[in-house]
């Protein structure tokens, strides 16, 4: 299935920029609809070593309010976390809307199809068993009214290794590479045959899986951006505003126009408090969709 999949998509650098910064904008006011509707969207990552995860997670929240996201970066489990059934940590990470709108798992509960399976970190029963369990589970926030998208980021063998071979020679990535990336390379066999068995047995109605053509890191950043609107935008029953990089200029140019200097009459008084028609303490604003923050 997954050698089915076109990795020579791109984009140039021009498009890139056009519709990055005009989904983001978008997003952004998306993300404020799921603020007044009390919803949760929680976005997944998986994907191979050097696929470009973090970077994908950095372009879609890079414009979003950062009281209204939050990012786990899962790794193998370690205390508490390893004493109670692998999804217990998961939950236990969930948070209602009032607190956050958007959950991103950088990894994800898909360890125990994937990274458990090829290195034997649980039995095959286990495994196996753990395609039920996690439709279920997702089958259960979506039910709760969460939104849920999952993304594969995939790439090539050959780019994985000039990516790895990029950071070996790069001083400030060189940390991200380790001898167990380059140990799981010898198994990218038995990985693809885990990630095939784990997209099809996985990807269901409420939760499906978009497969994302990962070698042009700027065609994927796009991809993930315009189907999280698009899905947003369908289930909350809301057009946001389009927007593109002229309009962005124009505000910014419009905004170093001004000298930003207050008169008399906007100083706060002594004591600095506002009039009876301020906001009230922790109301959010709606975003304005045109502007750079």
């Amino acid at each position: 299935m997954l050698e089915k999949i076109d990795l020579t998509k791109s984009l140039s650098q021009e498009e890139y920029v056009k519709n990055m910064v005009c989904y983001q904008l978008q997003l952004r006011e998306l993300a404020y609809q799921l603020y007044v509707q009390k919803r949760t969207l929680v976005v997944v990552y998986e994907g191979w070593d050097a696929s470009g995860k973090g970077g994908n997670i950095k372009r879609v929240t890079e414009k979003l309010d950062p009281r209204g996201y939050e990012v786990f970066p899962i790794a193998a489990p370690t205390g508490e976390d390893k004493t109670h059934h692998y999804l217990w940590r998961f939950w236990r990470r969930l948070k209602p809307p009032d607190e956050k709108q958007i959950l991103l798992f950088d990894r994800s509960w898909y360890g125990r199809v994937m990274v458990e399976r090829v290195e034997g970190f649980c039995t095959e029963a286990e495994w196996k068993r753990a395609y039920r369990e996690i439709n279920e589970f997702e089958r259960q926030l979506a039910d709760f009214g969460m939104l849920i998208a999952k993304f594969w980021i995939h790439i090539s063998s050959s780019e994985q290794l000039a990516r790895f071979e990029g950071r070996k020679d790069t001083p400030y990535k060189a940390w991200k590479l380790t001898d167990e990336d380059w140990r799981n390379r010898s198994k990218w066999d038995a990985y693809t045959e885990a990630v095939e068995d784990m997209l099809l047995r996985t990807s269901t109605v409420t939760a499906p899986w978009t497969i994302v053509e990962g070698n042009d890191k700027n065609y994927a950043r796009v991809k993930t951006l315009r189907t999280l609107v698009e899905l947003l935008s369908r289930e909350l029953h809301y057009q946001p505003t389009s927007a593109d990089i002229s309009q962005v200029r124009a505000a910014k140019k419009g905004k170093r126009g001004k000298k930003g200097k207050r008169g008399k009459k906007g100083k706060r008084g002594k004591k600095g408090k506002r009039g009876k028609k301020g906001k009230k303490k922790g109301q959010r604003s709606k975003p304005e969709t045109a502007e750079v923050v």
